[in-house]
């Protein structure tokens, strides 16, 4: 389960914590760094959790592109993201893929 406490712009969801107030992300309580592009994108995921992200409105949100030949930003920068807040990139539990779609954040 996620969740939000209520007047706190704190995001949990598993081992995964997203203090947007601070600007800070914890995986099993252990600080986690990530670029500007990553933060801005985690976020974006924070923002709809539990529901799918078209890689077209990744695009738009994160990067201000319209353009759907930059699609590569948004696998990228989703294969840098899990390998900092998944235990195993390779059997992502927070990040999903929806092939052919976009990707979700789930809610554990």
């Amino acid at each position: 389960m996620c969740y939000r406490r209520f007047g706190e712009p704190t995001f949990e969801t598993g081992d995964l914590r997203v203090d947007l107030a601070n600007r800070q992300i914890f995986v099993n309580g252990k600080e986690v760094r990530l670029t500007p592009i990553e933060y801005k994108l985690l976020t974006e995921f924070v923002k709809h959790a539990g529901k799918v992200l078209t890689h077209r409105h990744l695009l738009k949100e994160v990067w201000n592109i319209h353009d759907d030949s930059q699609l590569h930003y948004v696998r990228i920068f989703v294969h840098q993201l899990r390998q900092k807040i998944e235990e195993d990139s390779a059997r992502p539990r927070h990040l999903l893929s929806e092939p052919g779609v976009g990707y979700r954040l789930k809610c554990q």
